[in-house]
Order: C-alpha cells, then sequence, then structure tokens
C-alpha cells in the first residue's frame, strides 16, 4: 500500500518519501484543470516508461513504451477523454514524451476509469518529481529512485490511498 498524505509525504512499506502534489492541494471533488490531486484509494493500472531515456523498469507491473506521438487527452469533447491516445489529435492533450524527465517513468492510476465522467479529471500519475518538488497540475510526484525502488515491490494488486 502507497499512502499520501497532505503534507506531501508518500508512505511505502514503514519508509516515507518527500513527494508533491496538485498545486492547490488535494480535493474530494476534483475537476478538469483544477491542479487538485483527488483523495481516494486507486490501483495503479500500468507504468509507462521512455525506452530511449530509461530501461524498462523492474516491476510486476504492465508496461507500456511511451513514444513521440503518446500523449493523453484530457479534451471533454472527445470520446478519447481520459485515455493515452496518439498524435496528431484534434482534441486537447497532454504530451508524455516530454523534454523534461517528468514523464520518462509513470505509473497511471485508476482514476476516472470506470466508467469515465467528462470534466472529473485526467491523467492523474504518480511520476518523477521537478527539482525543488514543485507542485504538480494534480498528479503525485516522488524522486526517479524512489519510484524504482517502489516499483520493484508493487504489483496489480497494490493500492495508493491519498488523502
Amino acid at each position: 500500500m502507497i499512502k499520501v498524505s497532505k503534507f506531501r509525504n508518500l508512505t511505502f512499506e514503514k519508509k516515507k518519501y518527500k513527494c508533491s502534489v496538485g498545486k492547490y492541494g488535494l480535493t474530494r471533488k476534483k475537476k478538469e484543470g483544477d491542479c487538485k490531486t483527488p483523495i481516494g484509494t486507486f490501483s495503479i493500472i500500468k507504468c509507462l516508461y521512455r525506452p530511449d531515456r530509461i530501461k524498462k523498469p523492474d516491476t510486476n507491473i504492465p508496461c507500456k513504451k511511451i513514444y513521440k506521438n503518446s500523449a493523453w487527452c484530457d479534451d471533454t469533447k472527445s470520446k478519447y477523454y481520459n485515455k493515452m491516445i496518439k498524435l496528431p489529435s484534434k482534441f486537447q492533450y497532454e504530451k508524455l514524451f516530454r523534454k523534461d524527465n517528468c514523464y520518462n517513468i509513470i505509473l497511471v492510476l485508476n482514476y476516472n476509469m470506470s466508467p469515465i465522467i467528462k470534466g472529473k479529471g485526467s491523467a492523474i500519475f504518480i511520476h518523477i518529481a521537478k527539482k525543488n518538488y514543485k507542485p504538480t497540475r494534480g498528479c503525485v510526484a516522488i524522486k526517479m529512485q524512489n519510484l524504482f525502488e517502489i516499483l520493484k515491490k508493487i504489483n496489480k494488486s497494490s493500492k495508493v490511498i491519498i488523502g
């Protein structure tokens, strides 16, 4: 079990890691673009990674490669809202293949996945933190080495508790 607190700590197996969360904190009423991290218990759907920057993670979570045309749809007008898509797209999206290192490795949480409710928020991930743990737009972010450490020990039944 991975626990994330409003105090910007992530706890896993009795070990505490510094993390960042949404710029405006945690919420029970997440909305698209509000820069808040949703409160709740989530499973980990899959791991996404950049094969040009890191090798496939040592994990029991299903892994998928990110390419230059990989993105996540955050456009409420699209039938692909809150899903991974391939570019080009006429809808609004967030690029997964980024210049910074934040998305070199991503854990996709099952937030707003079944059913998907348009406008309730999309692309809720655990990913690599920016320098100084700059707040996210709703995700949880930790140091890359900490993420790799956790990845080795989690599996499909592992839960992430935010709140």
